[in-house]
């Protein structure tokens, strides 16, 4: 408590005056500081720890998307590598099967030239005609106009006494009519005399008629077995029993196979109609036509040709599918 200075003077004595009490009590080292010093430590620590926790995570970071680049440069260029490799191969191997390729493709250009000039060869021409002339036959007579109409036909069955010979409807189409002109045969080979025949059956569809010759013992034509059949480019030939070396051959290729026959490129003239086409073996392939139309046009510079065959099933019997006997 503090004195009243002013109390000595005036002959007072001196009262002691108590010190206002404080309601808070003394600081010391042990008291806490305040809450909101306490929220602000707080919070600069909580600032801190985030700054630190960001700092290490971007380090973490860094470290790892490092990593993961490094790894991705890795494995791109270890793809690159294989695909690389496998471009090489690829190109290696598509280069080899071109060159194979070729090759084959050479062969096959070449056994193909080699059998069409083996097959239109003169001497294999030369040797058809001859194989073949004993069994032709040229075939005279009248057309619906009047008009001279020869052809040619061949032997496909004899026997002791009589020959069927098969040739084109078109040569002898005015005789299927009575009263009819005369149809005489004369061989294409050595001087025969013509002798007459008589029309027996025909088929205007496919172009197709049978002939009786009553001359028995002659050879037969061979025909083509119908399995695999002609082939498309496969050479052919038309012979002629009109000729003056004892028949004549005209040469073609087959333009198209179909049920109805074939198309080939063969020149017809007049004297062919009726005629075999055959194969460079010489096996009957055909008969040739110069007014068969299975597609319902005229016939242009490409012929159509029915089957052998085909006479089979429309002039002709044919006990075992061979031509042998007429109906």
């Amino acid at each position: 408590p503090d004195a009243d200075p002013d109390a000595t003077s005036r002959g007072l004595s001196p009262v002691v005056l108590p010190r206002p009490v404080s309601s808070a009590p003394p600081a010391s080292a042990d008291t806490p500081p305040p809450a909101g010093k306490r929220r602000s430590r707080a919070l600069r620590t909580a600032a801190a720890l985030t700054v630190v926790f960001a700092l290490g995570a971007a380090a973490s970071g860094g470290a790892l998307f490092g990593y993961y680049q490094h790894e991705l440069n890795g494995n791109t260029r270890r793809v690159n590598a294989l695909v690389d490799g496998y471009k090489r191969q690829f190109a290696r191997a598509e280069a080899d099967l071109r060159s194979v390729a070729a090759a084959g493709r050479a062969q096959i250009q070449s056994a193909a030239t080699a059998d069409r000039q083996g097959g239109t060869a003169p001497s294999t021409q030369q040797a058809l005609v001859r194989s073949l002339a004993p069994s032709l036959f040229v075939v005279m007579t009248s057309s619906t106009a009047g008009q001279p109409s020869v052809g040619t036909a061949f032997v496909v069955a004899s026997s002791a006494t009589e020959s069927l010979l098969l040739t084109s409807y078109t040569t002898v189409q005015a005789a299927t009519t009575i009263p009819g002109p005369r149809v005489e045969v004369r061989p294409a080979r050595g001087s025969g005399r013509a002798r007459p025949v008589t029309v027996r059956t025909w088929d205007p569809t496919h172009d197709l008629a049978v002939l009786v010759l009553p001359v028995g013992n002659l050879p037969v034509v061979r025909l083509a077995p119908a399995h695999p059949g002609p082939q498309l480019g496969q050479p052919v030939f038309a012979v002629s029993a009109l000729g003056a070396t004892g028949g004549a051959i005209a040469a073609g290729e087959v333009d198209d196979v179909s049920s109805s026959g074939i198309a080939d490129d063969i020149p017809i003239g007049a004297a062919y109609q009726g005629a075999p086409i055959v194969d460079s073996r010489g096996d009957v392939v055909a008969v040739a036509s110069r007014s068969y139309a299975p597609l319902g046009v005229a016939p242009g510079g490409i012929w159509y040709a029915p089957f052998v065959g085909m006479a089979c099933d429309e002039v002709l019997n044919c006990p075992g599918g061979s031509l042998s006997a007429s109906r």
